[in-house]
């Protein structure tokens, strides 16, 4: 099983920026889909942006417009570009192979996470 290491989280305030990226232990080239998750404080875990190997991309609507994810097969990477943050996206964020149709996290162990704190 891949593992994924997240990074680039940090404190900022609203309207702020942060470059998020997850870094697989393996190759992610076969893996139809890739997603970004993130969990609030006693929050269920949501899917925030899903990307295919195809580049087709799906976004929550609450980030559609501010948030751009992309996927990089050669370095086995997916970043997570956050714009115009929002203190109700403070989360602690995750990345995951997604499963087709519902972009689903596949696996059931999860990285680290990367903690994103948005200050208003």
């Amino acid at each position: 099983q891949v593992q994924f290491v997240e990074s680039g989280g940090g404190l900022v305030q609203t309207g702020g920026s942060l470059p998020l990226s997850c870094a697989a232990s393996g190759s992610i080239s076969s893996f139809y889909a890739m997603g970004w998750y993130r969990q609030a404080p006693g929050k269920q875990r949501e899917l925030v942006a899903s990307i295919t190997s195809g580049r087709s991309t799906k976004y929550a609507d609450s980030v559609k417009g501010r948030f751009t994810i992309s996927r990089d097969n050669a370095k086995n990477t997916v970043t997570l570009q956050m714009n115009s943050l929002k203190p109700e996206e403070t989360a602690v964020y995750y990345c995951n192979r997604a499963r087709v149709g519902d972009y689903a996290p596949v696996y059931n162990t999860w990285g680290q996470g990367t903690q994103v704190t948005v200050s208003s």
